[in-house]
């Protein structure tokens, strides 16, 4: 399974750098039509179908090959596993990926992520108190679309942490590993970067707020809001 969450991916390769990247590659292989130990093209080709630069694909790679999605072998190529028959559980979301919609993965989250912010509002520590705020912060200081996604999707992770609950933390990253594969780019952003008067920045501010205050109607109510709100942004009603 591709660990999403910056503070629990543990093998120090960055990942702030290469997110991109790495949403790309992690959607070319779920959307490809291949099985444990396949190989995937050429790095050119790759680099060439992506729109990527080598040193972005091969960032992407050691992330990727640090979590078991894809080994190397020198001069016979990059294939899809980790050389010892696992990797069964990312081809499993390469197999939900292709049998979903987008409209399906946004109605799980709408159903799973409030879950998780009563359960973080009841059982989070200090430290993720804190890492919820610096996540705040630094949304409202992202210069562009592609930082303030890693961001957003260090929010909700962390939100998922802070539920000291392994089984939810699990479900929560087998879903946005889906998320990213089947509903990354879909939107077509307007501006550059995040606008002040973005809506994502009030409203996860006040899951925050509501975790910190241990109020869990609040989280949960507050996260559904949100998720509605994005799910009006990947699909407008009007």
């Amino acid at each position: 399974m591709i660990q999403t969450h910056l503070k629990i991916h543990q093998t120090g390769v960055k990942r702030e750098n290469s997110e991109g990247a790495l949403i790309q590659l992690q959607a070319y292989i779920a959307q490809g039509d291949f099985d444990l130990n396949d190989r995937l093209p050429a790095e050119r080709e790759l680099c060439e179908t992506l729109g990527l630069a080598r040193s972005e694909l091969r960032k992407a790679f050691a992330i990727l090959e640090s979590e078991g999605v894809i080994w190397r072998h020198v001069g016979r190529g990059t294939f899809v596993g980790n050389g010892h028959g696992k990797g069964a559980e990312f081809l499993s979301i390469a197999a939900i990926a292709k049998r979903t919609t987008p409209r399906e993965v946004m109605h799980a989250r709408l159903v799973l992520e409030p879950m998780l912010a009563r359960e973080a509002a009841l059982h989070a520590t200090a430290e993720h108190v804190e890492q919820l705020h610096d996540s705040c912060i630094k949304a409202r200081e992202a210069v562009a679309w592609r930082q303030y996604e890693s961001i957003d999707n260090q929010f909700h992770s962390l939100v998922a942490e802070a539920t000291q609950n392994t089984p939810l933390i699990t479900m929560y990253e087998q879903l946005n590993a889906l998320r990213r594969t089947i509903v990354w780019g879909r939107l077509n952003r307007r501006t550059e970067e995040p606008t002040p008067a973005h809506h994502s920045f009030a409203e996860h501010e006040a899951i925050f707020a509501a975790i910190e205050q241990r109020d869990t109607d609040s989280a949960q109510a507050k996260m559904k809001f949100h998720l509605l709100a994005v799910s009006e942004d990947l699909f407008p009603t009007a």
